[in-house]
């Protein structure tokens, strides 16, 4: 990334941000506090893909989040690991399975299978997180997570080759 900062007389300070991508950011700080910001996404263009004012307030949020105050992101290595170790799919049940007509706490899917149902989807409704009194309908697509023998185990659960 390249950097330069200009002056503006009477106005403040001119920053300019291009990118290896051959983007460009400008921002304009005023005195006032005051910024404006340009997106180019082609830095040689002489007009603004995109432009927005900022308050001092809402400048300093951005810089916040900029710098990861409210969220880092995950290294790339425990990324591919975490990967490797958690499956999320989707199972649909069958009525050939023993848990069909059961309730999420009767059917005991996380004893019997490790995994746990994060989410159903019954014809045009879709539950997240749903209660343990919901009651497993065969057809029913359950979101689930787990390890990959986990999730294993609760396709054949549902498919009712237990």
């Amino acid at each position: 990334m390249n950097i330069s900062v200009s002056q503006l007389p009477g106005i403040g300070q001119k920053i300019t941000l291009k990118t290896a991508e051959d983007s460009m950011l400008v921002v304009i700080v005023h005195h006032t506090g005051k910024r404006e910001l340009y997106f180019f996404d082609d830095s040689d263009s002489d007009e603004a893909d995109f432009a927005m004012d900022l308050t001092p307030d809402e400048t300093r949020e951005l810089g916040a989040q900029l710098l990861g105050a409210t969220y880092q992101p995950v290294n790339a290595d425990q990324l591919k690991m975490f990967k490797k170790q958690i499956v999320i799919d989707y199972i649909k049940l069958t009525e050939k399975s023993s848990i069909a007509f059961t309730t999420l706490e009767e059917s005991a899917i996380r004893n019997k299978t490790g995994a746990t149902i994060i989410g159903i989807v019954q014809g045009d409704e879709m539950v997240a997180i749903p209660d343990i009194n919901r009651k497993l309908m065969p057809g029913d697509v359950l979101m689930s997570i787990g390890k990959k023998d986990q999730i294993a185990s609760l396709e054949a659960l549902c498919k009712g080759e237990e």
